[in-house]
């Protein structure tokens, strides 16, 4: 699974990790995989939100084929007696839209097969941190034209929550956006890249985790190492390919800038955390002190700056991207300027810099876009 409009980016990782996807939708990418592979895409994916496994497709318009269906489900596979369970039921235009009733189907079926499993209900938009504190495994129940869907959750966490951040500034961007940034504006670790409102360091860890090749599922554990048949062997071997991939440095500067004194310190924190400090240079300063052309003749500035519904305080923000505009322009004609913010003309056009989209989502619940520009040769 994918948040929207990264889907693209979510398959071009699959692809350079030597998995060929079968599908590519809004919500995410289909493939088909072997235990040591799926492991790899948990390991290594930097965009990808959820990575479900499907045990069963079927169509279904009434309770009692619903609940024979569900008793047929190889729920041995990723429950074991006595474990927790949560089910999440989405009903979309089938005859069978209570999600509550469906809900009690499969949960007999999960008990007739399995000895001992409890079973609770999660709802669609449930933060995940009850179902990690007790370790329960998330089965995916979807309905959609009387055909259900039902996966299990290989992840466990949220694949955003890399592990090595704790701190938090204002508007905190996930990791798995940040990572889907990187990849859109085709940054590689051969240039440059500064973020001039780096908030809690998210985008610059991110950029030195890529740039280091360290797999942002190394030091974290999945729900897929709970399953019955697990192999802690092959899981080991993979974390161990891991780890002989890692580069010792960067190579390029990794520049995060904030005025926030606190946001520089969280920055500082998550970085230490996550391992990549010495490849960061952190400093509390305003846009305005950056000399883009003293890194390079080419690099990315790429950001999540404030604006209207963003930490802004209701202050005008007009100065603010004139300015950032001004020091991109000064860098030269090598540099480019990722933002990502609500997809209006108004603030980027501030920057003198002419814009184009890379993908469109929502962060924090407020649609956005990367708008990417660079300055005319």
């Amino acid at each position: 699974m994918a948040a929207p409009g990264v889907a693209p980016l979510v398959a071009a990782e699959c692809q350079a990790l030597g998995l060929t996807p079968s599908a590519v939708t809004p919500a995410g990418v289909t493939l088909t995989l072997a235990p040591r592979d799926l492991f790899r895409l948990l390991c290594w994916t930097r965009c990808a939100s959820r990575v479900l496994v499907r045990l069963a497709t079927f169509s279904a318009r009434d309770f009692a084929t619903l609940e024979k269906r569900a008793a047929r489900v190889p729920w041995g596979q990723v429950v074991a007696p006595g474990d927790r369970v949560a089910l999440r039921v989405t009903c979309r235009k089938s005859r069978l839209y209570h999600s509550d009733a469906v809900a009690e189907r499969v949960m007999r079926g999960i008990q007739g097969a399995v000895p001992g499993v409890v079973v609770d209900q999660a709802s669609a938009d449930e933060d995940d941190d009850a179902r990690e504190a007790t370790n329960r495994q998330l089965i995916v129940v979807r309905f959609d034209r009387d055909v259900c869907t039902i996966s299990a959750d290989a992840a466990g966490d949220l694949l955003h929550r890399r592990g090595w951040r704790q701190a938090v500034a204002k508007a905190p961007l996930r990791e798995t956006l940040a990572a889907a940034m990187l990849a859109a504006i085709g940054w590689d670790g051969t240039v440059p890249l500064v973020d001039p409102f780096c908030g809690s360091g998210t985008i610059g860890i991110e950029a030195a985790l890529r740039a280091r090749r360290i797999a942002p599922g190394l030091a974290r554990s999945f729900a897929m190492e709970r399953w019955p048949k697990a192999d802690a062997s092959l899981f080991a071997s993979v974390r161990a390919e891991a780890r002989q991939a890692i580069r010792p440095s960067v190579g390029v500067p990794i520049v995060l800038r904030d005025r926030d004194a606190g946001a520089m310190e969280a920055a500082r924190a998550n970085a230490e955390r996550a391992g990549v400090l010495a490849d960061l240079d952190l400093a509390v300063a305003p846009v305005s002190a950056l000399e883009l052309a003293a890194l390079g003749p080419a690099g990315v500035v790429l950001t999540n700056p404030p604006y209207g519904q963003r930490v802004s305080g209701g202050a005008d923000l007009r100065p603010l991207f004139q300015r950032l505009g001004t020091v991109v322009r000064e860098g030269g004609p090598g540099w480019q300027l990722g933002l990502l913010m609500p997809p209006e003309p108004q603030l980027p056009g501030q920057t003198g810099l002419g814009f184009t989209s890379r993908f469109a989502t929502s962060n924090g619940g407020i649609p956005v876009a990367l708008l990417v520009g660079q300055t005319r040769r």
